[in-house]
């Protein structure tokens, strides 16, 4: 951890002064209320630690895609509501976040208070990291920490430009424990160091089997992203998802890989993922024409399991197949319990974030995790080895 965090900061720069944090609070809503709250939990030690030492919190957040204007269903007043409840003291929200009333309210803390402002998608120039509202972001607080690693890979002004202009400029501890993670999985793993990818496109994850080849000693394929180097091989993909201009890129990054690379041997196929009383279970080189791949068969379910449950470092990003739809889920709930066994038999084992939290979550097993992600673009773009603008603002720690 090359950074400063919150814990690298003298008392005296923290007690009594305004600590602007950006957590990544994007939750989903229903109803006016916040329908998981994993993500806010996820901030509690970072603000837990800063009003324990008696800072004066400012938090700013995103929620949701508005359109650089006031939407009242991304308001942050219901998630500033359920911070209240689980911090268990009052939280205070306003409704503004770079006008003179919000600064005021800032002002108005006392040690230990809690202030939540509105949304910083709501502010035109925040997602193209304009310098000027970075400068107005910047009179909110006395110090800066950054602790919302979902949208790291974000150079807004919120996330990276507020930093140029109010300093010290932190991690917060989710941060830390992501970077931590994350790069300890790259830098320096325990092998065997075993990588598993999964989703829609192979597109969005070149990036990262180029990155990872180098230094996994295998790396498992699952979801329809199988499905395009299935057509690299020159077998029948029926109605799967194949993209068609990565195809060569496919039979690239075969060759390449070699034995490290596994593809499911057999797989589960229906008509659509709507029809999955339809399912049923054929080789790869079996796919019908009038068919689709929706998931990975039970003999890569065991042979997957075999693997992970011989590796010491696992990172996986990526459903095994349409794991929101039973019976499509079979593959990624194999995955997520053989890596919550692998855990319990000391492998660190790192969920990326996204969908595969998702799942995760779903079947219950996120406790069983090392790790698991926060942020699926971040993550993903970390393990490609890319430059997250939003951890990159930060202050650099000085060598002892």
């Amino acid at each position: 951890m090359s950074k400063r965090t919150i814990l690298d900061l003298h008392p005296s720069e923290i007690r009594g002064r305004r600590a602007l944090v950006r957590v990544d609070f994007n939750v989903p809503l229903d109803s006016g209320r916040v329908a998981d709250d994993t993500r806010i939990s996820a901030a509690l030690p970072t603000l837990e630690t800063l009003i324990t030492r008696r800072a004066r919190l400012v938090i700013v957040s995103h929620l949701g895609r508005p359109k650089a204007k006031p939407e009242p269903k991304y308001s942050l007043a219901p998630v500033a509501a359920r911070l209240g409840e689980l911090l268990g003291r009052p939280v205070t929200f306003v409704g503004e976040t770079d006008t003179e009333a919000a600064v005021a309210a800032t002002r108005a803390l006392g040690d230990g208070d809690v202030l939540v402002l509105e949304n910083t998608r709501f502010l035109p120039g925040e997602e193209q990291n304009d310098e000027t509202l970075a400068k107005s972001l910047a009179r909110l607080g006395d110090f800066y920490v950054n602790d919302a690693f979902g949208a790291a890979h974000r150079a807004h002004a919120s996330t990276a430009g507020v930093a140029a202009f109010l300093r010290p400029a932190v991690a917060g501890l989710l941060m830390e424990r992501e970077l931590a993670y994350l790069g300890g999985a790259l830098e320096a793993p325990r092998h065997p160091f075993l990588a598993i990818l999964g989703g829609a496109k192979i597109s969005g994850k070149i990036d990262v089997v180029e990155s990872l080849l180098p230094k996994v000693d295998g790396l498992l394929v699952g979801g329809a992203m199988a499905c395009t180097f299935y057509r690299a091989m020159g077998l029948e993909t029926g109605t799967s998802l194949v993209e068609p201009e990565r195809v060569a890129m496919a039979h690239s990054l075969l060759e390449r890989a070699g034995y490290r690379l596994t593809l499911p041997h057999d797989v589960t196929v229906a008509p659509s993922a709507e029809q999955g009383t339809r399912a049923h279970t054929v080789k790869r080189e079996a796919i019908p024409k009038d068919e689709a791949m929706l998931d990975i068969g039970p003999d890569s379910r065991a042979s997957y399991a075999r693997a992970i449950l011989t590796a010491k470092t696992i990172v996986w990003n990526g459903p095994m197949g349409v794991f929101e739809t039973p019976p499509f889920d079979a593959g990624t709930l194999a995955v997520a319990q053989a890596m919550a066994e692998a855990t319990e038999r000391g492998a660190t084992t790192i969920v990326g974030g996204g969908d595969s939290a998702a799942a995760v979550e779903r079947a219950g097993l996120s406790a069983r995790m090392s790790h698991v992600s926060t942020g699926g673009g971040a993550s993903l773009e970390f393990l490609e080895g890319k430059r997250l603008p939003g951890v990159a603002a930060l202050d650099d720690r000085t060598a002892p």
